[in-house]
């Protein structure tokens, strides 16, 4: 897929139309396409050449890719630019097929599906920033509100204002009177699409020294980061603490990515900011899908493939996750919907790590749950999974393991996490990794006060000595007195 946007022109070749798309390659140019248009109405002459020649490498990079189908869509400098069917023309030659130009309806709508793709039942508004224009759209679930388009693109903005943040901040707050419902966004999430809004997430991350590099589901309070908002808005960014990662070309247009953020914020009081790494493409990409395929859960839908790919039995991951399930019951666990989403996830990618040598598979699979693309769960969610997997590998009793994370996870996930790992420590021990004797195991509430999990009488011999000392390390950290035993029937 090409995306042709007012400042950034990017090719994403597709594993292939899934609920939770792989990507196989991904490259981007800067061309700046829409720099010039309001002023001469034309597309940037300098970033239609460099464009034209960007699109013969991209053709050629998906040909040799084996890409299946091309699909190309253009954005608000090609829709409104006097040369810009001039320009689509030459590119659809060019790329051999034929060029979606998206009304300002549609890239709302794309956006707003770009959000139902990546977050499990998002509720808010969706702001999707490009050079050109700001697509804003309520989102509830899978059900789109009142959208409206605003040329308030970066770009376009530093144009419109010559390169003032404050009248850039006279005309965003115009405009975004234009979208009286936003108000009905307060209380609720405003979810940050675009380059700009998340090199200001970038920024930020690295403003705070947040532990986690992962961009998509990055939370800011509104409140709290204020500050950092309005210092960004003021043009003050040279020495920053991390803005060397920003790009020249991105660097410029974060003055006035806040400048817009702040006006968006003062009209409609979220009550978070949620930076998504999904937009227009991945919301083109969900259109495609059939309606079933988008109601499954993203977060389960990518660990069920990894858990495919990697895990020595997929099988004994699903049992894993229906017998946690049923143990957390047992020991008095409740669980909200995310935290039983989380728990299913943990499940299946329990054993992706089994390839790595022992010492390490703890650390290889907490790295590849805590910055995978994984989307529908938020950077706790990610923390508790990958501290579940480490625990499982390493031992439940090591206070140094990851500190980062446990910080993330908060400390209900953390102790969650422990005791999701302890679970798996001891069932490993009686299935091998292998399915067919979870389902059977059982628990059983006795008289004395403790709880035995039961192992078939038929497999006895799974009893022994290590898998009674795990059990017993899981005691310990339950509180409980928890047995280890075999059926008498």
């Amino acid at each position: 897929m090409i995306d042709i946007g007012s400042n950034s022109i990017r090719l994403v070749i597709y594993e292939g139309i899934a609920r939770s798309p792989t990507v196989l390659f991904n490259e981007k140019m800067l061309a700046g396409l829409g720099k010039s248009i309001v002023t001469t109405g034309q597309l940037d002459p300098d970033g239609v050449s460099r464009a034209v020649e960007e699109f013969r490498r991209f053709r050629a990079l998906s040909e040799q890719a084996g890409a299946q189908s091309l699909h190309v869509l253009a954005t608000a400098a090609a829709r409104e630019a006097e040369n810009g069917p001039e320009f689509i023309s030459r590119a659809e030659e060019i790329l051999g097929t034929e060029i979606q130009v998206l009304s300002g309806r549609e890239e709302a709508r794309y956006s707003a599906y770009g959000i139902m793709s990546g977050f499990h039942e998002p509720d808010g508004i969706v702001g999707d920033l490009g050079g050109g224009s700001l697509e804003l759209v309520d989102v509830s679930g899978s059900n789109m509100g009142d959208g409206i388009t605003l040329p308030l693109g970066g770009l376009r903005l530093k144009e419109m204002s010559e390169d003032s943040t404050t009248i850039a901040a006279k005309i965003a707050r115009g405009e975004i009177a234009r979208a009286p419902w936003l108000k009905a966004g307060e209380g609720r999430a405003f979810y940050c699409v675009g380059g700009t809004w998340r090199n200001l997430a970038r920024l930020h991350m690295s403003v705070t020294k947040y532990p986690l590099q992962v961009m998509h589901n990055y939370e800011l309070d509104p409140q709290k980061h204020l500050a950092f908002l309005k210092r960004v808005a003021k043009g003050n960014l040279e020495k920053m603490r991390g803005i060397g990662r920003v790009s020249k070309n991105r660097r410029a247009l974060l003055p006035f990515g806040a400048t817009v953020l702040l006006e968006v914020m003062r009209a409609m009081k979220p009550s978070k900011l949620v930076i998504s790494a999904n937009g227009v493409r991945e919301g083109y990409l969900y259109s495609l899908l059939e309606e079933e395929q988008r109601k499954s859960d993203p977060l389960l839908s990518a660990s069920r493939e990894l858990a495919l790919l990697r895990s020595r039995s997929y099988t004994h991951s699903q049992e894993l996750a229906e017998w946690t399930g049923e143990a957390f019951k047992v020991l008095g666990v409740e669980e909200c919907e995310n935290d039983a989403r989380y728990r299913q996830a943990a499940c299946l990618l329990a054993d992706i790590g089994w390839r790595a040598h022992p010492e390490y598979r703890g650390t290889q699979s907490l790295n590849i749950i805590a910055h995978g693309s994984f989307s529908g769960i938020d950077h706790p969610g990610r923390a508790y999974i990958a501290l579940a997997i480490m625990f499982r590998h390493e031992g439940l009793f090591d206070d140094n393991l990851s500190p980062e994370m446990r910080a993330l996870a908060t400390p209900r996930y953390a102790e969650r996490a422990r005791l999701l790992g302890g679970l798996m420590r001891v069932v490993y021990l009686l299935s091998a990794s292998m399915p067919g004797v979870i389902p059977r195991l059982r628990w059983e509430k006795r008289d004395d006060g403790s709880i035995a999990l039961l192992i078939p009488r038929d497999r006895a011999e799974l009893m022994g000595e290590r898998p009674i000392g795990r059990m017993a390390h899981l005691a310990r950290v339950t509180g409980l007195n928890l047995v280890l035993d075999v059926a008498k029937d």
